[in-house]
């Protein structure tokens, strides 16, 4: 479902009193997420009371107002030149800036008798109010805040976090509570997704039936709720799961955003994902029947009565310039079945069903563009062009991205790689069930919205980058929050800081403050595990493997050994990485500083067997969604880690493995094993068995042997299975056939020959 390099910590120096430069490796007292463009700090301390005054230009009263009302002070006063200057005071200030700055650009002077928020913008003005708040917050003390000068601006214009509230809903504090958050981390745009078939959100007064019975279901579940029927139910019946929000509540929502620097871009789910519509409107669907299909029959002209209406009352909702309409996995079976989107096809000279999905996105466009708003939709509505004015969201990787740059249309980055919030965080094994996929905090703050392949006039299209979190495996607010932070806290540098003062060092470091702002937030944050990752890479020339082993805790002591047992406070402490020759088990763990005894064994094994570097002639073609490293990826002498998407496991979809190894020469293999995965969420599974032949000459083959696999297609958890076959005999030439029985996914790990 729609689902970095380094560089060096840049800090200028000003003319100030007593300045001292920061540096990545150096424990900062102002230590921001995002990074700031400049950071000076400077001795001293501003005192903040509950009387410190506050002091405002009248642009920026509203500012100052909602400053008041967060840090609990006294209402703002005028900015005047004959303030009382004797007691240390915040004061917002208007200054210009040059016209090339941004519209959020804002400069902070905090001294020990006065705090200065200089901003040309409002919106600038909001930003260096969060920022102080922030400031604050991370504080162990929270009277006393560092003396210092901030001066910043944003990298995107569009930073964003998308929330499914179909799959599972959220009331309104909830919202308020991340709309908090966000706007604490700079972030921007808040896309609602109101509807899809597991429920409809939002009230449409000409069309109740949306929100009486299209908003419930008979599942609290969703996956018992998918797997059982698909049913809606009724507002007010006994087993209803649901909710909706009412025309007023939204734009109640849409204002407190709005206050907070803000903006909520609704979607409504278009022409397909539209199940719970054609459950209560069945006339809408190509065979007039409920429970038939999820996309609106578009040779239906009713069902451009239907979508306008609706949108007519989601603008008088939301006043923000893109509406999202979907455009997403459109199941086009029905309508090359149906009489009227036949005929459709016809009048309008469509070649096919594909250029009709292009026809209907073409006129909500013009519909949307005659009403001063564009239309922004994932990246399938790219099929058949879009209008100048229309903006795609690349989530099917960069590909549909860069094609929109390149065709002069703006783009929003939110590849699933690096941007979905519902993949796991850690080995599925210590995690809540999630959809698949991982996708750590660290991956989330190496990405780069902006790809190589664009010239600086196509990049110039990149208006920015957002998470997405669909909610099939989240059905709470803890949980939710569990999966959103502190990725959120990566994304929002991703998007506002310039490549050049990314550091992931130094993000980790400033990370450890945060956890503070985050307890005191009552958010119930993602902890950083305690196992750890260890990963070889081979050494063709030395023939050995050089292991090595990183943690998601900052700076912790780990131990390890090379032999296969369990690491205690005496094993090596790890420093540098480790170099291991032949096939060996890597263990390792950390010191707990407080309790002084090992956290859990984190193990792998290297692999620098006797197929390293061998030819692999692929009978039948790998997936081109999961290549890894293509031709090398079996014999590379890496072994996978939990996660398909680590680069070592190569995937083949709906095609079975079919595989010949050559070894560069004849000899002695005792034993072939290679492992398989199944995770069933994405669509992974075992193969029905894997079978194995080997050959001297590669002409004249031993008998097939074939290792069963005994794993059932009901086990939803990750299993990580080997398939291994005893030889004892001299091989040069190694066949391995893997049927893909449910024509999925299979996903292979390294062939290991010993």
């Amino acid at each position: 479902m729609k689902k970095i390099a380094s560089f060096a910590f840049i800090l200028f120096i000003q003319c100030c009193v007593c300045p001292f430069i920061l540096k990545s490796q150096d424990i900062q007292r102002i230590n921001l997420i995002p990074q700031p463009q400049l950071v000076i700090e400077n001795k001293g301390s501003f005192l903040w009371t509950g009387k410190t005054p506050v002091y405002a230009d009248p642009v920026f009263q509203k500012v100052a107002q909602l400053f008041t009302e967060q840090a609990a002070l006294s209402a703002p006063r005028p900015a005047s030149s004959n303030m009382n200057t004797g007691i240390p005071a915040i004061v917002f200030r208007k200054q210009k800036f040059p016209d090339t700055a941004s519209a959020e650009s804002y400069k902070i002077t905090i001294k020990q008798k006065q705090v200065d928020i200089l901003a040309a913008t409002e919106l600038g003005a909001l930003r260096a109010m969060f920022t102080i708040l922030q400031l604050r917050l991370l504080q162990t003390e929270q009277s006393l805040i560092p003396c210092g000068e901030i001066t910043d601006a944003p990298r995107f214009t569009y930073r964003g976090l998308h929330l499914d509230v179909s799959r599972n809903f959220f009331p309104i504090p909830f919202l308020e509570k991340l709309l908090d958050m966000m706007a604490l981390y700079k972030l921007n745009t808040f896309h609602w997704h109101l509807t899809d078939g597991p429920g409809w959100r939002l009230e449409i007064k000409k069309y109740p039936q949306l929100t009486k019975k299209a908003a419930w279901r008979t599942h609290n579940s969703w996956k018992e709720w998918w797997n059982n029927g698909r049913l809606y139910s009724a507002e007010g019946a006994p087993d209803a799961y649901g909710g909706y929000y009412t025309q007023q509540q939204a734009k109640a929502l849409v204002s407190y955003a709005a206050r907070r620097g803000i903006t909520i871009i609704p979607e409504i789910e278009m022409p397909g994902h539209a199940e719970e519509v054609l459950a209560v409107l069945p006339g809408l669907a190509c065979s007039g029947k409920p429970y038939t299909q999820g996309e609106f029959c578009i040779g239906n002209d009713s069902t451009f009565v239907f979508m306008e209406d609706v949108l007519n009352e989601v603008m008088q909702v939301f006043p923000s310039s893109y509406i999202h309409i979907g455009g997403d996995e459109v199941d086009k079976k029905a309508w090359k079945e149906c009489p009227k989107c036949q005929s459709r096809i016809t009048m309008e000279h469509l070649k096919d069903e594909h250029e009709l999905q292009s026809y209907a996105i073409h006129r909500m466009d013009t519909f949307l563009t005659a009403h001063g708003r564009k239309l922004l939709g994932w990246d399938e509505i790219l099929e058949g062009g879009l209008t100048p004015g229309a903006t795609v969201m690349s989530w099917r990787g960069e590909a549909g991205g860069i094609a929109a740059a390149k065709m002069g249309q703006d783009v929003i980055m939110t590849p699933g790689a690096y941007c979905y919030f519902d993949a796991y965080q850690a080995n599925p094994a210590s995690q809540p069930e999630a959809i698949g996929g991982f996708l750590p905090v660290a991956k989330v703050y190496g990405y780069d919205p902006v790809p190589n392949s664009l010239t600086s006039t196509e990049a110039s299209h990149i208006k920015g980058v957002q998470a997405n979190v669909w909610t099939e495996y989240i059905p709470t607010a803890e949980h939710l929050e569990y999966m959103i932070f502190p990725r959120m806290l990566a994304l929002s540098e991703v998007s506002w800081t310039s490549l050049q003062q990314k550091d992931w060092n130094n993000f980790q470091g400033r990370l450890q403050h945060h956890y503070l702002l985050m307890q005191r937030r009552f958010i119930n944050y993602y902890r950083p595990m305690p196992v750890l990752d260890i990963s070889s890479v081979s050494d063709t020339i030395g023939k050995i493997s050089r292991v090595t082993i990183s943690s998601e805790q900052f700076k912790p002591e780990i131990h390890f050994t090379t032999n296969g047992s369990d690491p205690v406070k005496g094993s090596p402490i790890y420093m540098a990485p480790i170099e291991v020759k032949g096939i060996a088990t890597i263990k390792a763990a950390i010191l707990n500083p407080v309790t002084g005894k090992m956290g859990p064994v984190s193990a792998r094994q290297t692999a620098y067997h006797k197929a390293v570097g061998a030819s692999v002639k692929y009978n039948l073609p790998f997936s081109n969604s999961y290549v890894a490293l293509r031709e090398y990826t079996l014999v590379n002498g890496q072994t996978g880690s939990f996660t398909y998407g680590d680069g070592q496991w190569q995937g083949f979809e709906g095609n079975d493995m079919d595989i010949t190894i050559e070894l560069q020469q004849l000899s002695d293999v005792n034993k072939i094993a290679v492992n398989f995965m199944q995770i069933t969420g994405p669509g992974v599974y075992m193969p029905a068995y894997v079978e194995y032949s080997w050959s001297k000459d590669g002409k004249n083959f031993s008998s097939p042997v074939r290792i069963a696999n005994i794993v059932p297609e009901t086990e939803s958890k990750l299993v990580i299975k080997p398939f291994e076959v005893m030889v004892n005999d001299k091989v040069k030439f190694i066949r391995i056939k893997a049927p893909n029985d449910k024509h999925a996914f299979l996903f292979a790990d390294e062939v290991l020959v010993n």
